[in-house]
C-alpha cells in the first residue's frame, strides 16, 4: 500500500527532522508546507507592507494561510495518484478536524483507504523551554515573531489536535520528540510507518 503520513505538532517540537529521519528510510515525496508557500506567502506579505514573518495576524489567516495549505494538497493528491509515498509536514489542525478533508484529498488522487495507508505521527515535547531553544536553535528569521513575543505566542508543546478522519486509532502514533533523536528513537517510528 502507499503510504500517506502526517507529521504534525506545534512549532519547535521537531516535525520536519522527525520526518527527515525517517524519509531516509521510507521513500516518499516531502511536502512541508512552510517549504511549498513560505516565498509566496512573504511576498504577498511584503506587497501589504507587512511583516514578511508574520503568521499570525488576520490577514494571514483569512488570506494566505488555506492557499499554502491548499497548494500542499494539491501536490500531495498529484503525488499519490502517480503512485508515491507522501510526508506531509504542518500543524494541519484545522484539518485533522475535518472528517471530509481526508476523504476528498483521495477521492482527487483516484485512491481510496483500500489503497493508501494514512497515518499521523503527532509530535510533541515535555517542556516549553525545550521547544524555546529549539525554535532559537534553528536560527529562522521567521521565528523572530514568535522569539520577541513569547509570553503572548507559548503554547503548549505537548498538545495532541483533534483527529476526526475515519483511520484506525493504531494509525496515530504520538511520539515524545524530548532529547537527542536517536535511532533507537526513529527505529520504531519507521516500524510505524512501514507497518
Amino acid at each position: 500500500m502507499q503510504k500517506l503520513i502526517f507529521f504534525v505538532g506545534v512549532a519547535g517540537t521537531g516535525k520536519t527532522t522527525v520526518a527527515k529521519e525517517i524519509a531516509k528510510e521510507v521513500p516518499c515525496a516531502f511536502l512541508d508546507r512552510d517549504t511549498v508557500g513560505g516565498r509566496f506567502v512573504e511576498r504577498f506579505l511584503v506587497l501589504q507592507g507587512m511583516d514578511k514573518d508574520d503568521r499570525d495576524s488576520e490577514f494571514y489567516k483569512e488570506n494566505l494561510r488555506d492557499l499554502e495549505y491548499d497548494t500542499t494538497k494539491d501536490i500531495c493528491i498529484e503525488n499519490l495518484a502517480a503512485g508515491q509515498n507522501v510526508f506531509m509536514i504542518s500543524p494541519f489542525t484545522a484539518e485533522l478536524k475535518n472528517k471530509a478533508w481526508i476523504e476528498e484529498v483521495l477521492a482527487a488522487s483516484g485512491k481510496t483507504f483500500a489503497d493508501v495507508d494514512v497515518k499521523v505521527v503527532v509530535v510533541t515535547l515535555e517542556d516549553i523551554e525545550t521547544q524555546r531553544n529549539r525554535i532559537e536553535e534553528r536560527g529562522t528569521i521567521r521565528d523572530t515573531w514568535k522569539l520577541e513575543n513569547w509570553d503572548s505566542y507559548e503554547t503548549r508543546v505537548n498538545f495532541v489536535p483533534t483527529i476526526n478522519w475515519a483511520i484506525p486509532e493504531d494509525n496515530i502514533h504520538i511520539f515524545d520528540n524530548s532529547g537527542d533523536l536517536t535511532a533507537q528513537k526513529v527505529a520504531p517510528l519507521v516500524e510505524f510507518v512501514q507497518g
